[in-house]
């Protein structure tokens, strides 16, 4: 069965940091780019940041650059979003989606993110 399962998300203050995680499991991970989205309400869903299969190359929003990373770890099947000097627009909910050339197309569930002092 594949999954993504999201972890980390809460609450976390303006100026503050947070780091989402995203386990997979039921496909290769290896042979998958994993990207990050996020949602806010009422807005469209935008991606956050991407890294390639082998995690050689990333990419990231204009908004977020310089404050965010993206990593991912193949012996422990995940991919990780530090996010540092949290904005109230960073507020949302944040999905995983893995994709493959094969055609995967796999999503989480969402982890939320509250920004709020």
């Amino acid at each position: 069965q594949v999954q993504l399962v999201e972890s980390g998300g809460g609450l976390v203050q303006p100026g503050g940091w947070l780091r989402l995680s995203c386990a997979a499991s039921g496909f290769t991970f290896s042979s998958y780019a994993m990207t990050w989205y996020r949602q806010a309400p009422g807005k469209e869903r935008e991606l956050v940041a991407a890294i390639t299969s082998a995690g050689g190359s990333t990419k990231y929003a204009d908004s977020v650059k310089g404050r965010v990373t993206i990593s991912r770890d193949k012996d422990k099947n995940t991919v990780y979003l530090q996010m540092n000097s949290v904005y109230p627009c960073d507020a949302a909910v944040y999905y995983c989606h893995g994709a493959s050339w094969a055609g995967g197309d796999y999503w989480g569930r969402g982890a939320k993110v509250t920004v709020s002092s």
